[in-house]
């Protein structure tokens, strides 16, 4: 699998219904899609080459097997984090200011320190290559926000949530399972270690979806 396709893959998996996707649902609903996706494309292209030169620049300090190491942990938590989910506020003062760069700015700010931004410098840091990431991040947040402005909104149907968060979570944790294997030496993985380890998964996602029905309960 390429850089780029690998990029934009991740990058589509993290955005689906974290809070700059619902962001762009959100202005969409306000303002017309198309400019609401220009502003995105113009802020997510400004963030996303932040991100990959931040990444780059971490390989220079931090020798390569750590940075996998860390990149196959961070993959694991972009999982969690995307079963734990976002909530997202629209409001703006937008009084006298342009559509588009309300859009733009409001997404660009949204964006840091963004599980899909720290995914770029992740993946950044993995692959060491700069253009095709900031691309393929650049195209995999397009196609998502496309997804759920045309679909979620346009097409007045309603994306099966439920299913793709954890289809999107799931591909997260096993890749990061898949990349810690690769990156620590065989004789790591011992029987206590993988049973501690997986136990360790299996209560981290036991906790966030305790969290998530008794967040549904008290905003209910």
């Amino acid at each position: 699998m390429s850089v780029f396709i690998g990029s934009m893959i991740f990058v589509v998996l993290a955005e689906m219904f974290d809070k700059t996707q619902l962001l762009a649902m959100c202005f969409a609903a306000r303002y017309r899609w198309q400019t609401v996706m220009w502003a995105v494309f113009v802020a997510t292209a400004a963030n996303h080459l932040l991100a990959v030169l931040a990444g780059s620049l971490l390989t220079t300090f931090i020798p390569m097997s750590y940075v996998n190491i860390t990149a196959a942990v961070s993959f694991i938590i972009f999982g969690l984090w995307t079963i734990r989910g976002d909530t997202v506020s629209c409001e703006t003062d937008n009084s006298g200011r342009s559509p588009f760069w309300i859009v733009a700015i409001a997404f660009f700010i949204a964006e840091c320190g963004d599980k899909t931004q720290l995914a770029t410098v992740v993946l950044a840091a993995r692959y060491n290559e700069i253009l095709p990431v900031w691309l393929g991040t650049t195209v995999g947040m397009m196609i998502a926000n496309a997804i759920g402005i045309v679909i979620g909104n346009l097409a007045g149907r309603r994306l099966p949530e439920k299913a793709i968060t954890w289809f999107a979570a799931l591909a997260f944790i096993a890749y990061g399972a898949y990349s810690l294997w690769e990156a620590t030496p065989r004789s790591f993985w011992q029987p206590p270690v993988v049973i501690g380890a997986l136990a360790a998964l299996a209560g981290a996602i036991g906790l966030i979806v305790r969290m998530n029905r008794k967040d549904r309960i008290a905003a209910s």
